[in-house]
């Protein structure tokens, strides 16, 4: 079974997709923030992490370029899950090293979808 790192900052929001990550048969870790998803993977190794930008004490392009730029989860899969839809956004996501993008709101066919092609690779 598969670990998903879920990093949203909205209550409302983690639970949906923690709820449908579950049903997919993925187990799923939760952190509100980013200081505390960089916390969790010191003491996991999730599979993927599911990031969002927005969020309070350090956003999503900061916790992505910590993870790409640390030779321990420099490997590990990131997937931007974010209101920011721009194509600008976009490319800043994929710039600090995200391996995908999808714009809130997506669907959850799309968002299962794009997490088992990332763990495939």
């Amino acid at each position: 079974m598969s670990t998903v790192l879920l990093v949203e900052d909205s209550l409302s929001t983690r639970k949906m997709m923690s709820e449908f990550l579950i049903k997919q048969g993925l187990k799923v870790e939760v952190a509100g923030d980013g200081v505390e998803a960089l916390d969790i993977l010191s003491t996991i190794n999730p599979d993927i992490v599911v990031l969002d930008i927005v969020m309070p004490k350090m956003n999503g392009y900061e916790v992505c370029r910590k993870i790409k730029s640390n030779p321990q989860t420099k490997n590990l899969p990131v997937l931007i899950c974010s209101s920011k839809g721009e194509d600008f956004d976009r490319y800043w996501g994929m710039k600090q090293g995200a391996d995908a993008y999808l714009a809130k709101p997506f669907q959850p066919k799309e968002l299962i979808a794009t997490i088992r092609q990332l763990l495939k690779s």
